[in-house]
């Protein structure tokens, strides 16, 4: 198993706290946003005289209301289409180990989340990459790079829309491209649509559920960690309108026995969380996005481009290697008595070089411990010892 570069430094920031460092995290999608005060109030009111297991496949009533919260963003899929998972991370693990065999192919547009790779070997799955690049804003690679790739091994093509790591969001046309290679090789397509609440500068997001003539092939990931800023009620979703991937990824859920009932409860509450609430989060993360994209852009040598979903972004750094580069900022570096901490690149690509010089930022804290991380990585650059130009 690969380790994750958005955790493994977290013994270098504890170090760097006991110093007395002040150390803005910017490695992890953790938003310091508030969770929905219906789901806080109703959470405190909750009253079960026994905490039971659920049925494997989730709380009917939740199934039922997720379904209502699909319908009304213009996606048509019954609560019979859904499977409640312990979080996002499960969903796709159930997918993985559901719709490949031990050496079939999944191709990835690279950079990519991680924990996909994590996935991947725990099902025995090879991860083909296709290069995205920072230069297009890490726009979805000509279609016929994806055919090149693709063998009597590939089994299916797995994105992340709006994208985490590189927070791009994919258009309508690109979709489209998907949908047609998938039905033309008969591949399963797979999203992992979990920041769909986040899309900015007038963008819409499109889910692969809405692609016609995908019925047999589309399975989405969804999650309530970032939409509701809730990411310790480990609660995600598997949503196929395949029977047959639903029926077999049951035999996985049963083996498993339920996801957790506390976090179903709360999911189930925040399906009440007012359109204002994301209306006040996306005006947030928009400011938010400007003040760290648009800082970051102004020092010498950075090459960022902005994003128009998630909250992540992808820079690029005057640097040798982003994995040392990472370690000395918590290690060796202060300024003022501050410190960053990045998730180093190599860890979303399958083969470390292209985010040797690259990492990856979440803007999820306040803009002024934004402002002061733009100056601090500022600072940083100009005396690192292994700065490139």
């Amino acid at each position: 198993m690969p380790a994750s570069p958005i955790r493994k430094l977290v013994p270098f920031s504890e170090a760097a706290k006991k110093m007395g460092r002040k150390v803005y995290h910017l490695n992890i999608g953790q938003p310091d946003i508030e969770t929905p005060e219906v789901v806080r109030s109703k959470m405190k009111e909750l009253d079960l005289k026994v905490v039971e297991y659920s049925n494997s496949d989730g709380i009917a009533a939740y199934r039922q209301g997720l379904a209502g919260y699909y319908q009304s963003k213009s996606i048509d899929i019954t609560p019979e289409q859904i499977m409640v998972t312990t979080g996002g991370s499960e969903a796709l693990v159930f997918a993985f180990m559901t719709c490949f065999n031990p050496g079939d192919e999944i191709i990835i547009p690279e950079p990519f989340y991680a924990n996909y790779n994590g996935f991947a070997v725990m099902a025995g799955v090879k991860v083909i990459p296709v290069m995205s690049h920072i230069e297009t804003g890490f726009a979805l690679p000509a279609i016929e790079a994806f055919e090149q790739l693709i063998t009597d091994r590939t089994k299916g093509i797995l994105i992340c829309n709006p994208g985490n790591p590189t927070g791009y969001l994919y258009s309508s046309s690109e979709l489209e491209q998907l949908r047609d290679i998938a039905v033309k090789h008969d591949l399963y397509l797979m999203a992992d649509e979990v920041y769909r609440e986040f899309a900015y500068d007038g963008a819409t997001p499109h889910s692969i559920m809405n692609l016609s003539g995908l019925d047999e092939h589309a399975i989405m990931i969804d999650s309530v960690s970032k939409r509701y800023s809730m990411c310790g009620a480990r609660i995600g979703a598997l949503i196929t309108r395949n029977k047959t991937v639903m029926s077999a990824a049951m035999k996985f859920a049963q083996a498993r026995l339920s996801p957790p009932t506390f976090g179903q409860m709360a999911s189930l509450y925040a399906l009440e969380t007012p359109q204002s609430y994301f209306d006040g989060v996306v005006e947030e993360y928009v400011e938010r996005r400007d003040i760290l994209i648009d800082g970051l852009n102004t020092i010498p040598g950075v090459i960022c481009p902005k994003p128009k979903g998630a909250f992540y972004c992808i820079a690029e750094l005057p640097i040798d290697d982003s994995d040392k580069f990472c370690q000395w900022m918590l290690e060796s570096f202060e300024h003022n008595n501050q410190t960053v901490m990045m998730a180093p690149a190599t860890g979303f690509y399958s083969n470390p070089e292209p985010g040797r010089k690259q990492v990856r930022l979440a803007y999820v804290l306040n803009q002024e411990s934004l402002r002061n991380a733009v100056e601090v990585l500022r600072a940083a650059l100009k005396v690192y010892p292994g700065r490139t130009i």
